[in-house]
Formats: C-alpha cells, sequence, structure tokens
C-alpha cells in the first residue's frame, strides 16, 4: 500500500464539544480539500476523536473529494468510548463492536489501517491479535498497525503474530519529534529490521518547535493555552536548549523552524509518513514545502547535540 510522505490528522477536526480548539465540521472541509490539492492521500482518525465527530466529518469530507480507493484511512480502537467496562480497551468485544462503529461513522464497508490506539496490559496478546485477524479476514480493515509501547511488547506482538499465524502489524504510529528521539534507541532499529511504517504522532511536539513557548507560560493558538497534556511532555530545560538550536539553523535557513523540524524527522531512517494537524492553511503549506528542505550532516548534528534523555512519554 502506497502513501504520500505526509499524513493528515483529523484529531483537529470534529467537535468542540470535546475540546475547546477543535474545528467543526464547515471549518474542517477546506483543510481536507487543500490536503488533496497537495497531493495527501493518507488521512488518519480515531473514535475516540471527539467521541466519533472525527470520523463523521472525515468521512464525510472525503466521500466528496474523490473515490473511496483514492485515500488510505486510518482510524484506531483502545481508549473508552463511554463508561462502560467493556467501552474501552482492546477485548474481542470491544474491537469487534468498535471497529463496525468506526465503519458507520466513516461511511465505508473498510478502513485500510486498523490501529491499536495504546496496548491494553489487562487482555492476552494472543487475544488482541486473533480478535484483528479476524477483522481483517472479514474484509473490514486491510492492513493493522499499532501506537506507542515499548519496543519489547510490540516485538513480542509481532513474535505471536508469526507464531500463530495472525495478521502482521505493518505500521507503527509512535512519539518521535526533534525535542524527544527516545524511540531511536530501540522502537526506531526494530521497525526498520520487522519492515515496519513508521508514521510518528505529535511531529512537531505540539508546536512546542515554533519557538513561541517559555518556561512559564503557553503558545499563541487556544490548543496551546489549554494543552496540560503537552505541558507535560515537554517543557524541559534541555527541550527549550534544543528549540533555540533549532531557530538558529532555521534563521540561516531563512525558514520557519516548523519546516526545519520537519525536515529533520523526514531525514530519519524509516520514518515513513508523520502525522501532521492543521489548523491554518499555512500549516498545510509548510509542512508539504518541508519536503523539498535538504538538510545536510553538519545541520542534523547541530540540530541533535543539544538532546537530553527523556522519560519514556506519551504511553498512556
Amino acid at each position: 500500500m502506497k502513501v504520500s510522505r505526509l499524513c493528515l490528522g483529523a484529531m483537529t477536526y470534529g467537535s468542540k464539544k470535546w475540546r475547546e480548539w477543535v474545528m467543526d465540521e464547515e471549518e474542517a472541509r477546506p483543510f481536507f480539500r487543500r490536503a488533496v490539492e497537495l497531493g495527501i492521500n493518507f488521512f488518519d482518525t480515531a473514535d475516540m476523536y471527539s467521541r466519533g465527530a472525527s470520523e463523521e466529518v472525515t468521512g464525510r469530507a472525503l466521500n466528496e473529494l474523490g473515490p473511496r480507493d483514492n485515500w488510505v484511512i486510518a482510524t484506531k480502537v483502545f481508549n473508552a468510548m463511554g463508561d462502560g467496562p467493556n467501552q474501552r480497551g482492546l477485548s474481542r468485544k470491544h474491537i469487534m463492536h468498535s471497529i463496525d462503529a468506526s465503519l458507520r461513522r466513516l461511511g465505508t464497508d473498510y478502513v485500510d489501517l486498523y490501529i491499536i490506539h495504546r496496548l491494553d496490559l489487562s487482555t492476552p496478546m494472543e487475544e488482541i491479535l486473533e480478535a484483528l485477524h479476524d477483522v481483517v479476514k472479514a474484509g473490514k480493515a486491510l492492513y493493522l498497525g499499532a501506537s506507542t509501547m515499548y519496543a519489547y511488547q510490540f516485538a513480542k506482538m509481532l513474535y505471536l503474530a508469526d507464531k500463530l499465524g495472525l495478521t502482521r502489524f505493518v505500521a507503527m504510529q509512535n512519539h518521535y519529534n526533534l525535542i524527544y528521539r527516545e524511540e531511536e534507541r530501540e522502537m526506531m532499529p526494530l521497525c526498520i529490521e520487522e519492515g515496519i511504517g513508521v508514521t510518528p504522532w505529535s511531529p512537531l511536539a505540539r508546536g512546542f518547535v515554533a519557538g513561541n513557548r517559555t518556561p512559564g507560560g503557553s503558545g499563541e493558538t487556544v490548543r496551546a493555552k489549554t494543552d496540560d497534556y503537552g505541558r507535560a511532555l515537554y517543557y524541559q530545560p534541555s527541550d527549550f536548549k534544543v528549540v533555540e538550536r533549532l531557530t538558529e539553523v532555521a534563521k540561516r535557513r531563512g525558514l520557519p523552524n516548523v519546516q526545519v523540524a520537519m525536515a529533520w524527522l523526514l531525514h530519519q531512517p524509516g520514518v515513513t509518513s508523520p502525522i501532521i494537524g492543521a489548523t491554518k492553511m499555512s500549516h498545510l503549506d509548510d509542512m508539504v514545502a518541508a519536503l523539498d528542505v535538504k538538510l545536510d550532516a553538519a545541520e542534523l548534528k547541530e540540530l541533535e547535540e543539544p538532546y537530553q534523555p527523556h522519560p519514556m512519554l506519551g504511553l498512556l
């Protein structure tokens, strides 16, 4: 399956009732249209985004923009979709219910990529893999993906899939950007070795790389000002040093920080298609422009030099 070098993430589109920074359907439609004009064919959402509204917006927008086989659509399962004990996780019951609910909301017979949003430690891996395999064999998903987890857990799931003759994961959506590079230790080498496509989430560190954050403050957007999760991920002293170095390189190039940060990520071995978010048309244009930014070895080294190790972030 061939995907564009960038993937438009749809967490931003759905309902303001879920998060105040989310754009409603009328605001969102132009972004899907512009993404298609720019050559993007890969779109990522999840059942939990706006409690299903993101899938609805994504499905309707893409159905209007062209035939179904033009698009690679990914959605995810794991997070709570209700208060009941079987309305979350990766039990066979929840997976089987969730895929059908996602397909109804997306208005399609199948998704191209069905991703486990996180690993459910309360459900045996064999049960998870068998349920996902049955989803594929039923024609409801074409490929399987996983998201942030420890590399040993992903390796074990790949091993079990092979041992049991079940459908293998082909993609890993992990937390990876210039600010957070712990994935380089084990997950990235594992994915390269196993031929797994890598589609990082938060490639711009939730906007932190733009250089408009301060240790005691926040960014300019509504999301930045209300993003407690982002503050928990970043804002270490060394993170600001990385952004200072990024700003120096970007100024020399006469480019925005975000273009250079995305170009750095696109230069990394194993990275297939970062998941980008956009609330302004300029965000899309900047990300596509980053595809043409070529960094030399000295610039890559300069950007990476200030990095300091982090604890594992984004697992749950």
